[in-house]
């Protein structure tokens, strides 16, 4: 058996079904099935990408196009390949139980089509409306987490520490236990305001694996946060041995934004989006609205005296961040390096310098050793990086 290293983005939205119909309100309108699994495979480099909103019906009918048309084809180790990329089927459910103190999202993910559209047929008589993305489940965390299970499927708490809608955002007050059976865990997402050594401040996380990965709403955010795995083949048996590192199998590095960069990194003033101490009147503008960034929710609910060891974090943004890389000069990148993972791990200096200036290949080194510069975000603003 022969382990190989694969990257893979676990969150992505679909903005538009195959007929056209909004499925994520906030999502871009090319953000299709189709459209995704060609960007993955044939630009961004992705080995396996995460569909979060495959419990709507329009999406399961255009993969079964896709299969039979023989362009994607079931893998017996679960999920659905297309190309370079195995597609994971996903649903991100918005949780509010009465145990909850507010509202959080999770990430349930299936092995094939035929246990996604069980889940669907569940799922739709405990939400509103089936068609759309991240819909409100009425009904227990735990209920949800045994149906998951029931399907051999894998449960993951998503951007955990997000102000809103998150585990630790809302969800809970100080412990994952009040909500959720932390057994039926398979890993834990971080978030982009959020990274590993953050994280691990908070002792009750250590036995769980972090997922770094984008949220994406649009095309070009694809692989915006991703992680690099060992893997025998990219499958959904394979990531589920990798998060419960089985036989070898493991995260072996996570990619992810400075936490600095992140839009609710620091507590701001709602009203005019200056730092501000928890709990007091703004100096800018005098409001008493403000938001509590991750950085002071963390600090709150720290615990941890021994930190466990994890894979390199690597704090990198996505390559249309960089300034002086427009669009023409990301074409001019792919037409010779082929995909962004290339792009970010593989090409030389050298090579980088024969394409783009000296000062843009020296910032793409600089990222792909983890040293990019940055300047805090906050507030609903992300951060600015700054180039060496």
């Amino acid at each position: 058996m022969a382990l190989s290293s694969y990257f893979a983005d676990l969150h992505i939205h679909i903005g538009r079904d195959m007929f056209n119909k909004p499925v994520k309100i906030t999502g871009a309108k090319s953000l299709t099935l189709s459209n995704i699994l060609i960007e993955a495979s044939r630009h961004k480099g992705m080995d396996l990408v995460g569909v979060i909103d495959s419990h709507v019906p329009a999406v399961q009918s255009e993969l079964r196009e896709l299969i039979a048309d023989r362009g994607a084809r079931p893998l017996a180790d679960g999920g659905i390949q297309y190309e370079r990329t195995t597609l994971i089927l996903g649903s991100e459910v918005e949780v509010y139980d009465s145990l909850c103190q507010g509202p959080m999202h999770v990430l349930c993910f299936f092995p094939d089509l035929e246990s996604m559209k069980a889940f669907t047929e569940w799922l739709k008589e405990r939400v509103t409306n089936i068609h759309l993305s991240s819909q409100r489940y009425y009904g227990t965390a735990k209920q949800l987490q045994y149906k998951v299970k029931e399907l051999a499927g894998l449960f993951i708490p998503a951007h955990v520490f997000t102000p809103f809608k998150s585990l630790y955002g809302k969800g809970v007050k100080r412990s994952l236990t009040e909500v959720l059976d932390q057994d039926l865990i398979d890993g834990i997402e971080l978030g982009l305001s959020s990274d590993t050594k953050m994280a691990d401040r908070i002792e009750e996380l250590h036995p769980f694996s972090f997922l770094t990965n984008s949220d994406a709403h649009s095309l070009a955010k694809i692989g915006r946060e991703y992680q690099k795995m060992h893997l025998e083949s990219p499958s959904f048996r394979e990531l589920s041995w990798a998060l419960h590192q089985i036989g070898g199998r493991k995260i072996t590095a996570n990619y992810g934004m400075n936490p600095l960069l992140g839009k609710y990194h620091e507590s701001v003033c709602l009203n005019c989006t200056e730092p501000v101490e928890e709990g007091t009147i703004c100096e800018n503008c005098g409001s008493d609205k403000w938001v509590k960034g991750v950085a002071d929710r963390i600090g709150e609910l720290a615990d941890a005296d021994t930190y466990p060891s994890r894979p390199p974090y690597v704090h990198q943004v996505p390559l249309e961040y960089l300034p002086s890389l427009g669009p023409k000069t990301l074409e001019k990148l792919l037409s010779v390096f082929g995909t962004e993972m290339n792009i970010l791990h593989h090409a030389s200096k050298q090579a980088l310098k024969e394409v783009v200036s000296e000062k843009l290949a020296e910032a793409i080194i600089t990222m792909r050793e983890g040293n990019l510069q940055a300047e805090p975000g906050g507030g609903g603003k992300y951060g600015k990086v700054k180039l060496p």
